[in-house]
């Protein structure tokens, strides 16, 4: 890459001025890497965000039987209205920091993302009543929603083009391990014998802001990503951050290619993207992906968080199942959904972006429909129920993580985060916001005819995203970022 050197260690990265041309090989350089422990570690480390939402979703899920005991006594409304509320503070979360992730870097508001959630969520085990639980639980909201547009550019830009795909699937997948522990949580907590109910639910929230604070710590080590350095004119330090993770491997004696001389890009030094140009590259120059990632977007965010943040709901209305016992109903729903993206993310990058996602989504939607009418002919117990559900969010989860992978790689990178929060809030806001207010009032009716009205609407809009997928998708799949979307800064 053709850059002056970096300063002295310590100093601040040198910057160009904007307008100024870079010839670089940056990204011809990160994609011919193999896949390695350099790799993992970024996955381990960033892609922790899904696992606190999972912990996040599957604590308020499973915690419902206890909140709604004194001293909280909430309804069954008031639960939704929580739902909803930190959905509403991470669809807010999204658009904020999601702008200001492509404006001053990634790195930085991985950080700041980060110690938001962990101190709302501490902050959520202090809650005194519906009005305080639902303040806290928006600002955790705020800050997972947040992470996934920090997160999300982040990964795409440092994995191997010919593994985005599965790499992408099954950190969006790793949700369900945080949902698995959330489950386990509750199990142990919500045990009058071992802990006194009142104060069970708090301590579950104060576990999931110590896990927030360890992992802050586990971040320090990640670099900026080297695509927005070079963008935004930090050209040696770009260089340097590559050099660095090029002598991992070569240092572990593995003999790394050329990078593809083909491959160089000449890009205009830039300080920030006008929200204008923004508008310009969503609505008109890409408005064929913009339509394909809100429906992907709205279609999965009704399905899952309708369907699982009022599970418990349904399970103690319509299965008299304890409170204390959820959690061993949401375990095997989580394992299903975290080996969906695990056994089927692979697929996205073989077979191809376009037919695994009409397959995922079209799957999904006639099972929805047809465990919909085996609930209200209340054919299976909560047991069997519950394993029917394990098997239609084993697609449905593949799904739901390739509508990220979607929406996250095919828009240039000086727009990527923001375009990433754009389609999150308005998928969360349309049908993650919507779906769980909606369900919570069809299960508090205690009528299996409207609960199956609620499902059928969930298995409809799986079904057009299918179709939209399929037809207009995006080939994605071996390709490097730039090539799959030109980086507006190209000269």
């Amino acid at each position: 890459m053709t850059s002056r050197a970096e300063g002295q260690a310590g100093t601040a990265p040198e910057r160009v001025a904007a307008g100024t041309v870079i010839d670089t090989d940056i990204s011809a350089r990160l994609d011919r890497l193999p896949f390695g422990r350099f790799h993992t570690l970024v996955i381990v480390a960033l892609g922790i965000t899904w696992v606190l939402d999972g912990l996040e979703v599957t604590l308020a899920g499973a915690l419902v039987g206890a909140l709604r005991k004194e001293p909280m006594a909430f309804t069954e409304f008031d639960v939704g209205l929580a739902a909803s509320s930190y959905l509403v503070g991470a669809v807010v979360g999204a658009v904020g920091f999601g702008w200001l992730t492509d404006r001053i870097g990634r790195k930085k508001l991985f950080f700041i993302t980060l110690a938001l959630y962990l101190m709302a969520t501490a902050a959520t085990g202090l809650s005194w009543n519906i009005w305080s639980f639902c303040l806290f639980r928006f600002l955790t909201g705020a800050g997972i929603g947040g992470e996934y547009t920090a997160i999300n550019s982040t990964i795409q830009e440092l994995i191997p083009a010919r593994v985005r795909g599965w790499t992408d699937l099954v950190i969006n997948g790793s949700f369900w391990i945080g949902a698995a522990l959330g489950s386990f949580l509750s199990i142990a907590l919500l045990r009058p014998e071992w802990i006194d109910p009142a104060w069970g639910w708090r301590i579950a929230f104060f576990v999931g802001g110590g896990i927030g604070l360890v992992i802050l710590l586990l971040r320090t080590w990640i670099p900026e990503s080297p695509r927005w350095l070079v963008t935004h004119g930090y050209a040696a330090e770009a260089d340097r951050v590559v050099t660095g993770i090029e002598k991992r491997f070569t240092d572990d004696g593995i003999t790394l290619p050329p990078p593809d001389a083909s491959r160089r890009l000449k890009l205009k030094v830039r300080s920030h993207t006008p929200l204008s140009e923004v508008a310009q590259a969503m609505f008109v120059t890409s408005r064929r992906q913009t339509m394909v990632g809100l429906a992907l977007m709205i279609s999965q965010a009704f399905f899952y968080n309708a369907l699982f943040f009022t599970y418990a709901l349904v399970l103690e209305r319509f299965y008299d199942v304890p409170g204390g016992d959820v959690g061993w109903y949401l375990l095997p729903f989580a394992l299903g959904s975290f080996l969906g993206p695990l056994v089927l993310g692979r697929l996205f990058d073989t077979v191809g972006r376009r037919p695994m996602i009409g397959f995922t989504y079209g799957i999904s939607a006639v099972l929805l429909a047809v465990v919909g009418f085996v609930f209200r002919a209340d054919l299976l117990g909560p047991v069997g129920q519950t394993a029917a559900w394990m098997g239609v969010f084993f697609f449905a989860s593949a799904a739901a993580s390739s509508a990220y992978l979607t929406v996250a790689e095919t828009f240039p990178l000086e727009i990527r985060a923001l375009a990433i929060a754009a389609f999150y809030a308005i998928g969360t806001g349309i049908g993650g916001v919507s779906g769980p207010l909606l369900f919570g009032t069809l299960v508090e009716t205690g009528s299996r005819d409207l609960v199956l009205v609620g499902y059928l609407i969930g298995a409809g809009l799986m079904a057009v995203a299918a179709v939209v997928g399929w037809i207009w998708g995006t080939a994605a799949e071996g390709k490097s970022l730039e090539d799959v979307s030109k980086p507006l800064a190209s000269a």
